[in-house]
């Protein structure tokens, strides 16, 4: 642990001969202290975990296997808090959260798998949903990534209903006039 006068808001992580050195601010309060320490150890394992999986190679039997697209390109991603992959189509790059590298490998595949699925299909509609249920392990995954709290496809599923468009605003001229002729009657 480093407490650093210069440094005023940032906290920094990084491995300095076989040991975590964690720079703080010395103004950090002893209870956030613990906080940024336990939280940058998790992140640096988190970091250690993906360093054994070869994606690219990964993605590319799983494209053959289940007869998805292929990538043009595949990575790590340490910035995803709140989705455990994404895509871009238009360029067939994707991006797999770094959280996963210590999850099981078929949990991975999955996350791939779907992500590869989108390479073909935006939307999760139903032609998506059949396309990543060639996974066999698929419904399985999902199940576990939602156990863990967050599966970002739970409110787009093959049996959703089709969204109400929201009525209009009141603030909208529509909601006035409409509003107006009420209050004339």
């Amino acid at each position: 642990m480093v407490r650093s006068a210069r440094r005023r808001k940032t906290v920094q992580a990084r491995e300095v001969d076989g040991v975590l050195r964690v720079s703080i601010p010395a103004t950090m309060s002893g209870a956030d202290e613990q906080r940024w320490v336990e939280e940058m150890v998790r992140r640096m394992a988190r970091r250690t975990g993906t360093g054994g999986v070869d994606l690219a190679r990964r993605a590319g039997e799983l494209a053959r296997r289940y007869q998805l697209p292929a990538p043009g390109s595949i990575r790590w991603a340490d910035n995803q808090e709140w989705r455990w992959g994404s895509c871009t189509p238009g360029t067939g790059s994707i991006r797999i959260s770094s959280r996963l590298g210590g999850e099981p490998s078929w949990v991975l595949d999955y996350v791939i798998v779907h992500e590869l699925a989108h390479l073909e299909v935006a939307r999760h509609d139903r032609r998506f949903w059949e396309l990543v249920g060639r996974y066999p392990l698929a419904e399985r995954a999902r199940g576990f990534l939602i156990a863990r709290g967050l599966d970002p496809a739970t409110t787009e599923t093959p049996s959703a209903p089709t969204p109400v468009p929201a009525p209009p605003r009141s603030d909208s001229r529509a909601g006035r006039v409409a509003a107006a002729s009420r209050r004339r009657r």
